[in-house]
């Protein structure tokens, strides 16, 4: 992530789509990839589950009220505003 990203702080490397599509190296031609698949293979995580917050994607004007972000509640590894518990 650091040779894509820079000497960013640590959370500021995925804070964000972009910015994690580039610090994982994924690219256009990585679309309609199985995300359950090698070089994918994402996986659920162990343990308790987070609760799972909903937010508004920025810098948009059509389909506004939609949820487009997503997160772990209380992450602050992504990007601002940080969506709120609801």
């Amino acid at each position: 992530m650091r040779e894509r990203r820079g000497p960013k702080p640590d959370h500021e490397l995925c804070s964000g789509p972009g910015k994690l599509t580039e610090a994982l190296g994924i690219t256009l031609s990585d679309n309609e990839r199985d995300l359950s698949e090698e070089p994918f293979l994402l996986l659920a995580p162990e343990g308790e589950r987070p609760e799972i917050v909903t937010g508004p994607r920025i810098g948009i004007t059509k389909a506004v009220e939609n949820p487009w972000r997503f997160c772990a509640a209380g992450n602050r590894n992504v990007s601002r505003p940080w969506p709120s518990r609801r």
